[in-house]
Order: structure tokens, then sequence, then C-alpha cells
């Protein structure tokens, strides 16, 4: 059945990350969410009035809905393949939240599963979408930094369940520093420096239960199942490597360092978990023959407007190839082999040894410049 105009989007849940995904979808002039579910079905109708939604009701709901081209996947990580799969099997394309799944074999399903039935599959983050950083990736690619050899990154401080009232699932299998917040940077870097061909990593955990600080049940104590600290050394298939701290075990807060060296400079990134924040972006340049103690590092700055977009531009992506018949960026390939990399890390961790990882990816796309989220280009555009 051919479509035209707008792309209409179901949500299968409405919790605390659905909030940043409908401020935005709600904006974009070629999305038109339909429907909103949950198993909470008073707070999907909460959500649903808030944001103008006609619709609510279950996730079941959402999958029977005729006018729901796209189903966008905000559940807990165990059932991000359980609630894709049956997504798939109801002819719906989906956007998933990270990570893709927690094991190798059910993500790979998904993946084939989706090609199998000729539909799209994408997978957070789309952070690496926005406008700073796909500019900064142009910059890298037109050679700003000469050829591109090394990456450091880090993401550090005391844990989501300073903030989180259920935090317990943060800490659970399939989650922690690496599965929650490691998809941001290993994605990033997949983009940037291209496949990931193997990882050695170390990994510990402070303490085996936490409790949670915030919320209705304040002062519950629950298991830390997965390390809670984790240094990642990889290295990608092009030849660059990287080396990458992920933890929620340090009182100092320090989120989004993400640099890349090259043999002539070193660019300095946003936040990979955020669309605006380390700005401006810049470049610093190698000291010459000509300084002197104490040293003045020269930078050159690329970008130093902030974005005014945030979560939802892969699902928009997504959306404007389904009507033109292109392709997305924010592919299931992508997503399952930063699944592979992030598995491939937690065997490391066990083994205490290097470990390959086995999936690829090919170089990912850009945007085009000047990709504009907030433009009417589906008017007339049949699929």
């Amino acid at each position: 059945m051919s479509r035209t105009g707008r792309v209409g989007v179901g949500f299968i849940g409405s919790g605390m990350i659905s909030e940043q995904y409908l401020e935005n979808l709600t904006k974009f002039p070629d999305i038109e969410v339909v429907r909103i579910g949950d198993i909470d079905t008073e707070r999907a109708a909460a959500s649903a009035a808030k944001w103008g939604v006609d619709r609510s009701g279950t996730g079941d709901e959402v999958l029977a809905d005729d006018d729901v081209e796209i189903v966008v996947n905000l559940t807990l990580p165990a059932t991000h393949v359980e609630v894709s799969t049956a997504a798939l099997r109801a002819g719906k394309h989906v956007w998933s939240e990270k990570p893709i799944g927690v094991d190798r074999e059910s993500a790979k399903g998904l993946v084939d599963l989706a090609a199998s039935l000729g539909l799209k599959l994408g997978i957070a983050p789309d952070t690496i979408l926005g406008p700073g950083w796909q500019t900064a990736k142009r910059a890298i690619e037109a050679g700003v930094i000469g050829t591109p050899l090394t990456a450091v990154t880090s993401m550090q401080w005391q844990g989501p369940d300073v903030f989180h009232p259920n935090a317990s699932f943060l800490y659970a299998k399939g989650a922690g520093p690496l599965f929650d917040i490691g998809p941001y940077y290993f994605t990033a870097l997949v983009h940037l420096l291209g496949p990931i061909a193997s990882v050695v990593a170390t990994g510990t955990k402070s303490r085996d239960r936490r409790d949670l600080v915030t919320g209705p049940h304040a002062g519950e104590s629950f298991p830390v199942e997965v390390p809670t600290h984790v240094s990642v050394l990889s290295s990608f298939e092009q030849g660059g490597q990287a080396q990458s701290l992920l933890s929620f075990d340090t009182p100092l807060f320090r989120h989004g360092v993400f640099e890349v060296n090259g043999t002539e400079g070193t660019i300095v990134l946003p936040d990979p978990n955020m669309f605006g924040g380390g700005w401006p972006i810049r470049v610093a340049r190698p000291l010459s023959k000509d300084d002197s103690f104490p040293f003045t590092q020269q930078w050159e700055t690329i970008l130093d407007e902030e974005p005014n977009v945030g979560r939802g531009l892969g699902i928009l992506d997504m959306a404007r190839a389904l009507r033109t018949g292109g392709s997305h960026i924010a592919t299931g390939d992508v997503g399952y082999h930063v699944l592979d990399a992030m598995v491939s890390v937690e065997e490391s961790i066990e083994r205490r040894a290097f470990v390959e990882v086995e999936s690829t990816v090919p170089p990912v796309a850009s945007l085009p410049d000047g990709f504009d989220p907030f433009a009417a280009t589906l008017e007339s555009v049949t699929a």
C-alpha cells in the first residue's frame, strides 16, 4: 500500500525518555505522532494529552493501528528484541532505543527478520546525527586533522541512581555504563573511525547492592549485576585505536570527553550522549619549532553554534527514506555491530584477554549538508 505525505509514528513506552522524543517529533512537519502505548495505559493517556496526540492505549493497540508506519520502541533493554520483533511481524518499521538487544543471537535474528520482511530497522542513538556531530564528521572527512589515528573518550560519574526513580534496571544485565552509555560512544567511534576489529577491557564493581535515592521507593536496595567501571582499548579495521572509560563509580562528574587525534591536529567533539554540550567544536594544532615553553595551544573553531534539535532525528531520517526509497543512517546493522563490540568488551573483562569483533559494517554515511528537520519535504511524496 502506497502512502503519501507525513509518516505516522506510534510509541510503545511512555517513560522518561519518551518526553525528549515527543518534544521534537511533534515539531517535525514530516512526522505525525498518531498513538502512544504503554503497559500503564493511564501514563500513556497522560502523555498523549500533554503532547496533543489523539490516541493512546496498549502496545498491542499501537501495533494494530493502520496509521502507524514506524513503531518507536522505548521499552526496557531486556525486552527490546521482543517488542521490535512483534512490531516487524505486524508490518511496521521500527526505531528502537539502544541497545538493539542484550545478546548477539536474538539481535542478529532481529536484523535478519527486518531484512527478510523488507522493513526498516533503526537503532539509537541518533545524537550523532545532530548538526554538531555531522559538521565535525564532515570536517574530519575533509582532512581538517589530517589522517585520524586515535581517539580518547570518557564518561564518568557516580551513577543514575542519584536521580532515576527506577534505577535498578540500569544496573541489570544489558545495562550498566557499558550497555547504557557505551552505545553513544561506540556508535560515534564507528561513525568516525569505521568498524571495530577487536577490544581488550577491564571492569570492576564497587559494590554488590545500591540504594534508590529518589522517587516513591527511595531507600530500597537493589542488586548490581554488571561491572560499573569499565576501561576499553578498541582497535579498528582501518587501523585506528581508541581508549574509552565508562564509569558509574566516580564522584567526579565528567561527561562527554571525546577527542580524535590526527596527523595534523586534535578535534574536540561534543558529548555523543547529548545534542548540545562540549561547545565550541575546536581543533588543536601541533606545536611548531618556534614554540617555546610555557607552550600556548593554538586552536581553530569549527562550529560555535549549539544545535536546536534533539532526539528523533534518526526517526525523521528513516521516515524520509520510507517516502523517497533511500536508506536511513542509524541502521540495525550499525546497532548490531555496536552491540557485538560491547558484548566483546564484556567477554574480554571475563576472560582477561583480547576479543575479536566478528561483525563489520561499511562506512557510515553522513546526513546531507543542510538537512533541515523543520522543513516539510514529504507533502507530495508517495512511497
